[in-house]
């Protein structure tokens, strides 16, 4: 029987996550643009047309920013239409024509580094930029944390060990312990002037990653569903609307320090995610919650689902204080907004970007396997 503190708990995590907070900048949802800065600056973004990238130049540009962006020239060639400076290049330094771009005597008031992944990439951009930098905010994330004994981890926990310097291939394994080493590069090579934000999974529209937005095609599609194997297991996340102008506030204040970007503001569970997604279905909804042995036994690898890791991988766990992010304006918005936002712009893909989903989701088939197991045990 549930009692009635667990009852208030439960309502009270759900109005957060119906009501949420404001972004750090304009109302959830507002549509207005954002003020222009005091002073402009100019900002150089490593990587910019990814995921975070192209969040972060649209608002610095509204900002009345000066924006140069280096990456490989390789994908969204014109995604900006000749308002920002493109700088082609390498991260990998070995591989032409590498950071030559990045070479001289220019400055840059801000980098932000969005696509640092290999400790020996990070040294080298480091060493070619921190005497031409005011302030260098290192995009890490929460992986970076010893997570084996669980917990709370605030930004002072214990980070995985480096590994070898031979090691440079990022998988599940490895992606934790790299990003590690290279936020431990970007702190002592910069000192005051460096700004790590160790951000938990990124939400929102234009996630090249699936994962979030698997739940929410699937859900908004209403019937039986399957959850994943602990819907009392905690979830944390941050829509990229919210983190992407707050980094750039960051530079603009010249903030100095690590945040954990890991909300929301109430701590919820994958089991009441889940429930609110299904305001998004004009249909019915009902969950069964996987084991891991089902998943096994159909071969499915359900997108942000911890128990279901590839072998190998770096499990994580316990809870990220987020704090003092937020005692420095990183605020949430509502999961409802981030869930329509995702899904309206999941819709307006492609048909072969939405048939390609990079995770790899569940056929129907599958999912339809695992149910009628799950009806037999």
């Amino acid at each position: 029987m549930t009692s009635r503190r667990a009852m208030l708990l439960w309502t009270v995590a759900l109005m957060a996550l119906s009501a949420g907070c404001q972004t750090a900048t304009e109302p959830a949802g507002s549509t207005s643009e954002p003020s222009r800065a005091e002073k402009p600056l100019d900002i150089l973004f490593l990587g910019g047309t990814g995921f975070l990238g192209p969040h972060q130049v649209e608002y610095a540009l509204a900002r009345g920013h000066h924006v140069t962006i280096f990456n490989r020239g390789q994908t969204a060639k014109d995604l900006f239409g000749g308002r920002v400076e493109v700088l082609i290049g390498n991260r990998d330094a070995n591989i032409e024509p590498g950071l030559a771009a990045l070479q001289g005597d220019r400055r840059w008031d801000v980098v932000i580094d969005n696509s640092g992944y290999v400790p020996r990439h990070v040294r080298d951009s480091v060493a070619l930029l921190k005497d031409r930098v005011g302030r260098y905010v290192y995009v890490s994330t929460v992986a970076v944390y010893d997570s084996t004994s669980g917990g709370v981890m605030d930004e002072q926990s214990p980070l995985w060990p480096a590994p070898s310097p031979e090691v440079e291939e990022v998988t599940g394994a490895t992606y934790g312990p790299l990003k590690a080493e290279c936020d431990r590069v970007v702190q002592k090579e910069l000192g005051a002037r460096a700004t790590i934000v160790r951000p938990t999974y990124i939400f929102g529209p234009g996630d090249e990653t699936d994962r979030f937005t698997y739940w929410v095609e699937r859900v908004s599609s209403g019937g039986e569903v399957l959850g994943p194997p602990d819907p009392k297991a905690e979830l944390q996340w941050v829509d990229v609307r919210d983190l992407c102008p707050w980094i750039v506030q960051l530079g603009e204040r010249d903030q100095a320090g690590i945040y954990n970007a890991s909300g929301p503001t109430v701590s919820a569970s994958w089991g009441q995610v889940l429930e609110s997604l299904t305001k998004l279905s004009s249909e019915p909804v009902q969950f069964h919650w996987a084991t891991p042995e089902v998943l096994k036994e159909t071969g499915i690898r359900q997108p942000l689902v911890r128990q279901a890791a590839a072998p190998g991988a770096v499990t994580v766990n316990g809870h990220f204080d987020g704090s003092k992010a937020e005692g420095v304006g990183l605020h949430y918005r509502p999961l409802a907004d981030t869930a329509a936002a995702t899904l309206a712009w999941w819709g307006a893909q492609t048909p072969e970007r939405r048939a390609n989903a990079v995770e790899g989701w569940p056929t129907t088939e599958q999912e339809q396997k695992a149910l009628a197991l799950l009806r037999t045990r």
